[in-house]
């Protein structure tokens, strides 16, 4: 038996994330939670489609699908796994305000004024 260097646990953590989301597959589409919908910053660069089937797709200024991957909700926490492996996470505050990455994103409300008060699109 050789000694094999350990690595501190929170080293292992986005790869354990990474594991346990690719185990346990998408959220089911009949069940979806109340955050599925799109998620914008204030200045529209950073735009998340968070999908029903457990998927999201996030684009960046003018790169369209610059991210893809899958999400789990846990509460009002969230879990990212990119189709890389890159793992990130976000809390959202209210139901239509999500903190992920320093950034904050807003949620748009299908039909509603995009010159509405933030919070409220």
């Amino acid at each position: 038996m050789t000694d094999s260097p350990r690595r501190p646990a929170s080293a292992l953590a986005p790869a354990l994330l990474a594991g346990a989301l690719a185990a346990s597959g998408p959220a089911p589409a009949a069940d979806p939670h109340p955050y599925v919908g799109l998620w914008v910053t204030d200045d529209g660069r950073v735009r998340h489609a968070l999908l029903p089937d457990g998927r999201y797709d996030e684009a960046r200024g003018t790169r369209e699908s610059a991210y893809q991957g899958r999400y789990r909700v846990t509460g009002n926490h969230i879990d990212y796994v990119d189709d890389t492996g890159f793992t990130a996470d976000g809390v959202f505050v209210s139901e239509h305000v999500l903190h992920h990455g320093g950034m904050v994103l807003r949620r748009v409300v299908p039909g509603a004024d995009p010159a509405a008060p933030s919070g409220a699109r």
